[in-house]
């Protein structure tokens, strides 16, 4: 039997289809007007389109105002707390002082956000210097430079108040929970300055390791790919801004298997504990800064190490080569080396200013990518890793 459709019914689904339309045309005009503002995001700055708030605003405080105000309350809430309840009730005994680790935080934030900005000034003052060739950031419609759409930048900005926060409970937690963590200048060693460096080394190397093995396992665990990293990889076209653009748990984990795990077993003094977080900063805004060249302070100073890692193998990471399953590694580059998941990645761009001696060699010999057995999960080392920490604690 057919089903006779009349004029009236017609009428209304016209209209609701014209009205349908109207709407969704005002949400792209919407849309449109936020990109046309949105400079250094959407639109690649010049002089005649940047304003010294635009530069401000976008890179020493974030483009979001909400996450701005956070991130400054959370800063200035331990010094209201020292005012309320006074240091001789929050301190503890063996650790710095409450002000001298909120002071640390703010040095941190502080740090992360004029770096960041200097490292896209140089991406964007020095074009010849990009990893990846001009054609691969060239604007796509609703895209951010790095190949973001509005949906995801919306919840990256949710994620991001939610790793401020996350991280501000691990670090003041870890304060009162493991005295001595955070190492007290007035706790003396005696270290020769070899050894403060052999230390830092080691260290540093623990690091890399857990944060090489929970990067490879957000990786080829699907759950993990598919619920949390696959946010941070949104990003093909990485600027150092996307440094913590990740899932909270992303970052939260990578600070408890990286910095955590290695202070606890192979602890740090005061002055080093200083150096070393800096400098895990500077190396990580860098990592994803998209230019691979001597204006890299921090890889500039460890290029010399065996098997150095350099921007340009992370810039190829992100660009999603064969889903991504290559070099993992922090700080040096070694367990990509050791456990066979190096790449050489864009190691001629700027005519090779970074390229390491791994890097031709590797590309010389066309070395294949290493796979991990079937009976192997990648998260057995973080679990040994786990249980050391654990030892260590107790005894």
């Amino acid at each position: 039997m057919c089903k006779v459709t009349t004029s009236n019914e017609n009428t209304a689904t016209t209209k609701a289809t014209t009205r349908q339309h109207l709407e969704t045309s005002k949400a792209d005009a919407d849309v449109d007007e936020k990109l046309s503002k949105a400079v250094y995001s959407f639109t690649e700055p010049t002089a005649e389109n940047l304003r010294i708030q635009d530069h401000f605003s976008s890179l020493l405080f974030g483009g979001s105002v909400l996450s701005t105000l956070l991130e400054f309350a959370l800063l200035a809430a331990p010094f209201i707390a020292l005012e309320v309840y006074g240091e001789a009730r929050l301190n503890v005994q063996g650790s710095m002082t409450l002000r001298e680790l909120a002071m640390f935080f703010v040095v941190a934030s502080t740090t992360r956000r004029v770096y960041n900005a200097y490292l896209e000034a140089v991406f964007f003052s020095f074009p010849k210097l990009r990893t990846q060739p001009a054609k691969a950031h060239r604007l796509k419609q609703r895209r951010d430079l790095m190949g973001r759409d509005m949906r995801e930048l919306e919840i990256l900005d949710v994620h991001d108040k939610l790793t401020m926060l996350s991280q501000f409970v691990l670090n003041f937690g870890i304060y009162y929970l493991i005295p001595g963590f955070y190492p007290s200048a007035d706790v003396l060693e005696e270290q020769t300055l070899q050894e403060r460096f052999v230390r830092l080394l080691l260290n540093h190397y623990v690091m890399s390791f857990g944060m090489y093995w929970a990067h490879r396992s957000l990786h080829v665990i699907p759950w993990l790919w598919e619920n949390v990293h696959s946010f941070h990889h949104w990003a093909k076209h990485p600027l150092s801004r996307n440094t913590y653009e990740d899932h909270w748990a992303d970052n939260f984990g990578n600070a408890v298997v990286g910095q955590t795990f290695a202070q606890i077993l192979v602890p740090l003094d005061c002055q080093t504990f200083w150096f070393s977080r800096l400098f895990r900063i500077l190396e990580s805004l860098e990592k994803h800064s998209g230019t691979s060249c001597a204006f890299n302070i921090a890889h500039s100073l460890q290029q010399w190490l065996p098997f150095a890692q350099m921007p340009h193998h992370h810039d190829w990471h992100h660009e999603g080569f064969k889903g991504s399953n290559y070099t993992f590694a922090s700080l040096g580059g070694i367990w990509d080396c050791v456990f066979g998941t190096r790449k050489a990645g864009r190691f001629k761009a700027n005519h090779g200013a970074a390229a390491t001696r791994e890097d031709i060699q590797y590309d010389a010999e066309k070395r294949k990518l290493s796979e991990l057995p079937t009976w192997f999960s990648p998260l057995l080392p973080l679990i040994g890793l786990s249980v050391a920490v654990g030892w260590k604690l107790s005894n």
